[in-house]
């Protein structure tokens, strides 16, 4: 279920991006850099979280991410628990493919396995229970989320914990104000991309309308929900080449997703952002920065 930065509801860049039973069309493996980049800038938010879920989960022995991706968070499950096995799941064998590569290069590959297919069913591929099972964004690509919940649940050990990152604020990258164009560009970005997302929850296969209230669904899963939390990424200004880089693709992908749904006047604002050679774009200006919110909600298997 890799997400598709832009996919993503509540502000990631790509969609979404994890081994999700996703609806449209996305070519995943295309967006393979980015979800990685996105990962990547993003991973002092998730060791935050992992380490907030360590204190509920001691010595897992199994950990699975349902909806990996390329495994940058997976590896980053890998590095936070050392007597763990793990495992990657995604329906991108391509993206599972430099999960393992990237495995590999950090020392993992020992403990280190990849389950292709769509989820939840893949996950029946599991030869046990899971001690942690990580969902990160990926619930909302499947059409019956609350069905959903109750199939990861039953892949969890008594005792085990599910954790899913799901809502949170979207992304900011630049200020109200940047110096052309109307201001609060951003927030129109961000109504374009809440009806792109009803559209793809709407299009999903035997796709079910919920309240978002996941304490509730995963209530209604027979898990019980023990904390939720949002970790803030801040990346002030200036910010590093990689981050820079990563903001660019970002917009860049925002830019081909959303030009239909925008007026002449933002197109015209994102293409000057786009443009290396525009003193105010995105590749020159000081003021970029990253500031996000990821919210995760923790429930577990009653024993």
């Amino acid at each position: 279920m890799a997400h598709d930065p832009q996919a993503h509801h509540h502000g990631h860049p790509t969609q979404h991006g994890h081994g999700h039973a996703h609806g449209g069309d996305v070519d995943w493996a295309a967006l393979a850099a980015l979800l990685e980049a996105e990962a990547e800038v993003s991973a002092p938010g998730y060791a935050r979280a992992l380490a907030w879920l360590g204190k509920e989960v001691t010595e897992p022995g199994l950990i699975v991410d349902a909806g990996s991706g390329p495994g940058v968070i997976a590896c980053l499950m890998a590095e936070t628990f050392p007597g763990a096995r793990v495992v990657a799941a995604d329906a991108s064998e391509p993206l599972l493919e430099r999960a393992r590569d990237r495995a590999a290069r950090l020392g993992f590959a020992d403990r280190f396995d990849t389950l292709v297919g769509e989820l939840p069913q893949s996950l029946a591929g599991l030869e046990y229970p899971a001690d942690l099972l990580w969902a990160s964004r990926s619930l909302h690509h499947l059409g019956d989320q609350r069905a959903a919940l109750a199939a990861l649940g039953a892949r969890l050990a008594p005792g085990g914990t599910l954790a899913i990152l799901e809502g949170g604020l979207h992304a900011r990258y630049l200020p109200r104000e940047i110096g052309f164009g109307r201001p609060g560009l951003q927030a129109r970005l961000d109504v374009a991309q809440e009806d792109r997302f009803a559209r793809m929850r709407a299009e999903l296969p035997g796709a079910v309308a919920e309240t978002e209230d996941w304490p509730a669904l995963l209530a209604a899963a027979g898990l019980k929900h023990t904390g939720t939390r949002s970790f803030l990424l801040d990346i002030p200004a200036p910010v590093p080449d990689q981050v820079r880089a990563f903001v660019v693709g970002v917009l860049t992908r925002t830019r081909d997703i959303h030009a239909d749904a925008l007026d002449a006047e933002d197109r015209t604002t994102l293409d000057r952002l786009l443009d290396p050679t525009d003193p105010g774009s995105l590749h020159r200006r000081p003021d970029v920065f990253v500031l996000a919110a990821h919210t995760v909600h923790r429930a577990v298997r009653p024993v």
